[in-house]
């Protein structure tokens, strides 16, 4: 079975900028319409629910050809399941190579995975970083065969890595490793405020920890050690609480906490409800105390004190945020290694 895989750059490539648009509607959100009810038709403001993105892809599957399957379906337990970059193309299928209604489909599968506040914007940055071909650039695979039995939907591409299982990779928030990332404006090389970046606000919040901590807690925190980007190996989970660098948070004050556990949820903001609660679900049970949370001050863009890249680290997770030059994200969330 033909499963090429194209992958781009180590880091990424420049791009021409496009313009933002600013976030819409997201397409396939609830709608008024009329109701027959007994006989009569009664005017009603009844909201449907947008198809989740698992139902979306099951419709996906359905419309694709022998030729199709060949370039992007493969068995649930091929390893190529489980990768993640920052930039590459999981096989040859582009988005831009189906049937302008299969790209539709693949199109509203990704907008499913993000909330509605988010979701257009996000496809605006799919967009952007991706160059000539936007979108279209992105490359698509199925594992397994949704609607009979584990199946999951994966989209990758620069700046992003998305999968849609339907719970069926059980012990997994987002169904394994996820990348998302943004490069705001032409510019490589983004300046301190990160302009235009969609997700510098995660940087901005997670400094707001940072700023409550006191002297001798900044100090364990700051470290001069980030994780190099390794493909799959930058989320490696260690399995175990010790050993891990940074301020463990069982060491932080109540208040501390509380802040702490707002943030990591305000920073899940972009994805869809379910992924959300999974994920802290996740998050609680490894136990809070036994996240780290680390600043690194060696990667300071503009040397302004806002530390552009931090990571919390527990026994089965990797949340790690590099700001430098640009926005890249790691996240890799387990209920068990």
């Amino acid at each position: 079975m033909n499963r090429s895989q194209m992958r781009e750059c180590s880091d990424c490539v420049g791009v021409n900028r496009r313009d933002f648009l600013k976030a819409g509607a997201v397409a396939g959100a609830a709608v008024a319409g009329g109701v027959l009810l007994d006989g009569p038709i009664r005017a009603a403001d009844e909201k449907k629910k947008p198809a989740d993105g698992e139902t979306l892809a099951q419709q996906l599957y359905g419309t694709l050809t022998d030729k199709q399957k060949s370039a992007m379906c493969f068995s649930f337990e091929d390893p190529l399941r489980q990768k993640v970059d920052n930039n590459w193309r999981i096989t040859n299928a582009a988005v831009s190579t189906f049937e302008p209604d299969q790209q539709a489909l693949i199109r509203e599968i990704f907008l499913s995975l993000h909330s509605p506040e988010y979701a257009e914007k996000v496809m605006q940055q799919v967009t952007h970083d991706n160059g000539k071909g936007g979108f279209g650039r992105c490359a698509i695979a199925m594992f397994g065969e949704p609607g009979g039995g584990k199946f999951e939907f994966v989209l990758t591409g620069r700046h992003v890595t998305r999968r849609c299982d339907g719970d069926a990779v059980e012990g997994a928030a987002f169904g394994g490793p996820i990348f998302y990332g943004h490069q705001g404006q032409d510019a490589f090389n983004e300046k301190a405020d990160h302009p235009d970046n969609i997700y510098w606000y995660q940087a901005l919040r997670a400094n707001e920890l940072f700023q409550a901590l006191d002297g001798k807690q900044r100090k364990i925190a700051l470290r001069s050690d980030p994780r190099k980007e390794a493909e799959t190996a930058t989320v490696k989970l260690s399995g175990s609480a010790e050993g891990l660098g940074g301020i463990a948070m069982g060491d932080l004050s109540s208040d501390q906490k509380t802040l702490a556990k707002q943030i990591m949820t305000d920073v899940l903001a972009p994805f869809r409800k379910r992924d959300v609660a999974e994920s802290m679900k996740m998050i609680e049970k490894q136990g809070l105390d036994n996240l780290h949370i680390s600043y690194f001050e060696n990667l300071d863009v503009g040397n302004d004190g806002v530390w552009d890249v931090w990571q919390v680290e527990g026994p089965t997770m990797v949340w790690y945020f590099r700001g430098h030059p640009h926005v890249h994200t790691w996240v890799h969330i387990r209920d068990s290694v």
